[in-house]
């Protein structure tokens, strides 16, 4: 089950917290406005997987595993890693142009799928006239995922760590210090970008089933 971030998705129209623990009760209130009782295993990306952290840190008994990928810690690395200087271009692009050139511009910035960019392409203008993300609650997203600090231990359940390689947007080392601060799990994709679930699903999918099948 894939959820919404307040400020995405169907909900666009929410103000994004300024905290990504915020963040994290909105989709636990999400899963039991579904109907959906614990324990949950989460698998979640970049900023999501910042969300998942705090979920796993304030409700452990609520979770049997975590999967993260590509993402980052203030408490590990500095600003220049957990938002790469050659990426800043590319985001204050974000502030002009008309809609397609934003998501490219994204979408270079995230994916190294060159071959099917242009069908990718599509799909997401017609997602983002669907449901705008509007520039005040990406700049709120940027500022909670900037201030946010993992513990400086694990948590009480087992973790898998993903990265790519090739990540423009997040250095790889961020998963590897958090990997390695928290003695857990960890596995490099050698050519996908940021957007690991859309270049390389079957690596991704390959990696957690495994995780799984070693009892962790």
């Amino acid at each position: 089950m894939t959820l919404d971030l307040p400020g995405n998705g169907r909900l666009y129209r929410s103000s994004s917290p300024w905290r990504i623990e915020e963040m994290e009760e909105c989709v636990r209130c999400e899963l039991s406005a579904r109907g959906l009782a614990p324990p949950y295993y989460l698998l979640g990306l970049s900023m999501g997987a910042m969300v998942a952290v705090a979920w796993a840190t304030l409700h452990p008994q609520e979770l049997r595993g975590c999967v993260l990928i590509n993402s980052s810690s203030r408490r590990f690395d500095p600003f220049y890693r957990r938002l790469r200087p050659g990426a800043y271009p590319a985001l204050l692009t974000l502030m002009a142009g008309d809609v397609a050139q934003q998501e490219r511009a994204i979408l270079r910035l995230t994916s190294c799928r060159g071959d099917a960019q242009a069908a990718i392409l599509d799909a997401w203008v017609a997602y983002r006239r669907e449901c705008p993300v509007s520039r005040r609650n990406a700049l709120r997203q940027l500022i909670a995922a900037a201030r946010y600090r993992a513990p400086a231990c694990r948590p009480a359940m087992p973790v898998l760590v993903l990265a790519s390689a090739l990540d423009r947007l997040v250095d790889p080392c961020c998963s590897r210090h958090l990997a390695a601060q928290w003695k857990t799990s960890l596995a490099i994709h050698p050519g996908a970008g940021h957007d690991l679930p859309l270049d390389d699903p079957a690596w991704v999918a390959r990696q957690v089933r495994e995780w799984f099948a070693g009892g962790f």
